[in-house]
């Protein structure tokens, strides 16, 4: 079963997580941000930590992959209406570009359990 499961989920994780680690680091280390900038990085590093289990279709992990997807995507809309108040281009790219990326590793994610769910309903 495992040959017929698309790779993408596991893919969008490590995606995910590299992106939100560099755009983190490189809020952090721009000067103008404080260490709250360091969250999305710990969220990229449990990312790339998790994404074997996503490989291998652990299904404890990809749903906790979904819920730290959901919590990042959550957690990042308040930094976003900040760096918008504040005009501040660069920030509204990092933020979106964080958030942009969670929200495409969480479809990847929500269709896997759909794709998941169908294959069982079809066996049965």
């Amino acid at each position: 079963m495992a040959s017929t499961v698309s790779p993408a989920p596991f893919w969008a994780t490590i995606i995910n997580g590299i992106t939100l680690v560099v755009m983190g680091s490189w809020a952090y280390f721009s000067g103008d941000s404080s260490p709250m900038a360091l969250i999305p990085v710990g969220c990229g590093v449990a990312f790339l930590g998790m994404a074997p289990g996503v490989k291998t279709y652990n299904k404890v992990i990809a749903h906790i992959v979904v819920l730290l997807a959901l919590g990042t995507i959550v957690s990042l809309i308040a930094p976003l209406t900040m760096m918008i108040n504040q005009g501040k281009g660069i920030g509204i790219f990092r933020v979106g570009v964080m958030i942009l990326t969670s929200a495409v590793a969480m479809g990847f994610y929500v269709k896997s359990f759909m794709d998941a769910r169908r294959s069982r309903s079809e066996i049965s």
